[in-house]
C-alpha cells in the first residue's frame, strides 16, 4: 500500500507530466498560429484577407468552447491518437487544443504591438518578410510573448486539475477522489495548498524571463 507522500508525489507527477507536455505542444503551435495570423492580416507582410478572416474564425470557435465540453467531444479524436480516453497522456490531447487558440491570440497581440516603423525600416534595408519576422518581430515581441506563456502555462495547471475529475490523473483527481468522495477535506485543502505553490513559482519564473527578455532588448 502507498504512503500518502507517495500518493501526493505520484499525482504531482501526473499533473506536471501534463502540463509540461500540453504546454509545449500548445505553446508551440499557438506561436505558428500567431505569427501566420499576423502575417496574413490586413497590414501584414504577406496579406491575406480571407485566409486570415477564415482562420480567425476558426481561432474564435475553439476558443469558444468550454474546456469540459471540448474535453468530451474530443474523446473520439484523444482515442484516435493516443488509444484510450482515459489517463495522464488522453488528457495532453485536449488540454493541448484548448490552450493553442488561447495562446495564439496573446501572442498575435504582442506581434501587432511592435512599432510598424521597424518593419518599415527593415523593408527600405532590403530584408526579406521573413528574416522580418525572424529579426524585427519575433525578438521585438519576445517579452511580451513571454508574458503570455506565463498565463498560458498556468492556465493549463488549472485545466488539468478539471481534467483529473474525468480519469487523467494529477492532483485534480486526488483532491476529487479523497476531498470530495471520501469527504477527506484535509487532502483536499493541501491539493489547493500545492496548486497556489505551484502557481505562484510558474507566475514568479515567468516574470523573471520576461524581465530578463525585455532587458536585452
Amino acid at each position: 500500500m502507498s504512503s500518502p507522500i507517495d500518493k501526493y508525489l505520484q499525482a504531482f507527477g501526473q499533473t506536471m507530466l501534463m502540463v509540461g507536455v500540453s504546454s509545449v505542444i500548445a505553446i508551440s503551435c499557438g506561436l505558428l498560429l500567431a505569427i501566420v495570423l499576423t502575417v496574413t492580416g490586413p497590414k501584414g507582410l504577406y496579406a491575406r484577407p480571407l485566409f486570415y478572416k477564415g482562420l480567425s474564425v476558426l481561432v474564435n470557435i475553439f476558443r469558444a468552447i468550454p474546456f469540459i465540453i471540448l474535453l468530451v467531444a474530443l474523446l473520439p479524436v484523444t482515442r484516435t491518437i493516443v488509444g484510450t480516453t482515459l489517463g495522464t497522456w488522453a488528457a495532453v490531447v485536449p488540454l493541448s487544443v484548448n490552450l493553442i487558440p488561447f495562446f495564439a491570440r496573446i501572442a498575435q497581440v504582442s506581434l501587432n504591438d511592435v512599432d510598424h516603423g521597424l518593419i518599415e525600416a527593415a523593408r527600405a534595408m532590403g530584408c526579406k518578410r521573413w528574416h522580418i519576422v525572424r529579426h524585427v518581430l519575433l525578438p521585438e515581441a519576445l517579452p511580451g510573448i513571454i508574458g503570455g506563456m506565463t498565463v498560458c502555462v498556468i492556465a493549463i495547471v488549472n485545466a488539468s486539475a478539471m481534467a483529473g475529475a474525468v480519469g487523467a490523473g494529477g492532483l485534480g483527481d486526488l483532491a476529487i477522489r479523497y476531498g470530495y468522495e471520501r469527504y477527506e477535506t484535509r487532502v483536499m485543502f493541501e491539493v489547493i495548498v500545492i496548486l497556489v505553490a505551484l502557481v505562484s513559482v510558474l507566475q514568479f519564473a515567468g516574470e523573471w524571463l520576461a524581465r530578463r527578455a525585455n532587458h536585452k532588448h
